[in-house]
């Protein structure tokens, strides 16, 4: 999951916690957009360090000491 898979949690989270009123049998809407708004958020965490931790590493060329 990357950015646009954690904005779209946020979203859907953010409309089913504060713009839905409708009621299903034995499903907290509130409680799930929370849920998905947390894990949307979680998600673009771990896509900036993931992102940060790409550029270092094996991709660049060690020269031995003289």
């Amino acid at each position: 999951m990357y950015f646009g898979g954690s904005i779209a949690l946020l979203t859907l989270g953010a409309i089913l916690a504060f713009a839905v009123r409708d009621a299903l049998a034995g499903i907290d809407l509130v409680a799930v957009g929370y849920i998905c708004m947390a894990a949307g958020a979680l998600g673009i965490v771990l896509a900036l360090i993931i992102n940060g931790q790409r550029g270092h590493g094996t991709s660049r060329i060690d020269v031995p000491p003289r």
